[in-house]
């Protein structure tokens, strides 16, 4: 006979998808907001901004615009005490500066990078521990049942 659980788990709601993986969390409206309001409170939400601007841009389909939003987010966010500025290493900043004359849609991928691994690594899991994560995921309980949440 099999050994039930003592944990009551309802069924997954969105709020606790979004501890499943930082990618769940990034593609829905309400997590990147919460996100973004974690992050804005450890002063590092130039990290998401940067993230979803390269994502925009990917999209981007004419050459007058690649140009025009690359030099924004290499303004915004690249160039040495740009508003946003990122923390990248050296060679991949230089890399940006040296094709930010002839952009292509590539161009920011290695930064992208750079900083979604940053998030992944540092940011999310500290988020998935905090009080902000934590209240969403509180209000979301259903009755008096409580979730088995491990990572808490």
């Amino acid at each position: 006979m099999p050994v039930k659980c003592c944990f009551y788990r309802s069924p997954t709601t969105e709020t606790m998808a979004w501890s499943e993986n930082m990618d769940i969390l990034l593609t829905n409206q309400a997590g990147l907001d919460a996100f973004r309001t974690f992050l804005k409170s450890e002063f590092s939400e130039e990290n998401v901004e940067f993230w979803l601007a390269c994502e925009d841009f990917k999209k981007t389909e004419s050459a007058e615009k690649i140009a025009s939003k690359a030099k924004m987010i290499y303004s915004e966010f690249i160039e040495a005490d740009a508003p946003k500025e990122i923390n990248i290493d050296f060679s991949t900043r230089d890399l940006i500066s040296k094709n930010i004359a002839e952009p292509t849609l590539k161009c920011f991928d290695e930064a992208q990078k750079l900083i979604y691994s940053l998030m992944a690594k540092d940011s999310f899991p500290r988020f998935l521990k905090s009080e902000i994560y934590k209240k969403l995921v509180n209000s979301k309980q259903v009755g008096n049942h409580k979730k088995w949440l491990p990572f808490l």
